[in-house]
């Protein structure tokens, strides 16, 4: 998804998920680790979350908090100074205590990955934000990390945001931004190619010739 289709997906949802939408997208934490945050956790004045723990969802329907998926998914996350406002707004409208749970349900429960898709009604607003039909929350992380490495993070820093202890997946979003970049070069080359005409190639000064050439 673009910038632009998150937040428009990010005002279309109900106002109490908005910054849990847009924290997902824009620093690429995963649903166990948001859906487990604590107000504690948030540090508004350094703009940054710490991820310490997630939920895990059993099949028994039990819900278990543990440590994050690899010891590298223990981090600090630095956040965009927008989102950091979001944040803070989150926080005026559903006041919590430092130990309670940053993103709650209705009547304070902590949210479940099936009835908040159905509660929202997640598959009819992805489609009107104007993303694929089939996105789902989980494709947030994905832009987030997609964002990050389109703006400049090392190979490092996008395992440190990730929370990966393998340099697999963070290779991967750089390669996806090398060959959009490739992408990006193609069209230019073929808008000057279209707009030069007959002037393209420009040509050159001619080259010298006679016997005082440079052989090299």
């Amino acid at each position: 998804g673009t910038v632009s289709q998150v937040l428009t997906l990010a005002e279309l949802i109900d106002r109490r998920h908005r910054a849990l939408v847009l924290l997902a997208a824009f620093t690429g934490l995963r649903w166990g680790e948001l859906v487990a945050l604590r107000v504690s956790d948030v540090d508004l004045e350094l703009g940054t979350v710490r991820v310490s723990r997630k939920f895990a969802e059993l099949q028994n329907g039990r819900r278990e908090p543990g440590p994050p998926k690899s010891a590298a998914g223990v981090r600090t996350v630095a956040m965009p100074a927008v989102l950091v406002q979001v944040l803070a707004d989150h926080l005026a409208d559903y006041p919590a205590v430092r130990d309670e749970l940053l993103f709650r349900g209705p009547k304070g429960a902590a949210l479940r990955r099936n009835n908040f898709h159905r509660s929202v009604g997640w598959s009819e607003l992805v489609v009107k934000a104007g993303l694929p039909a089939g996105f789902h929350f989980h494709d947030l992380r994905h832009t987030g990390n997609t964002l990050a490495a389109a703006s400049g993070a090392s190979t490092r820093e996008l395992m440190h945001r990730m929370g990966h202890g393998s340099m697999r997946a963070a290779l991967i979003y750089q390669h996806a931004t090398s060959d959009r970049d490739q992408e990006i070069a193609a069209a230019l080359g073929a808008r000057i190619q279209r707009e030069a005409g007959e002037k393209w190639p420009v040509r050159g000064p001619e080259a010298p010739t006679g016997t005082d050439r440079d052989p090299s």
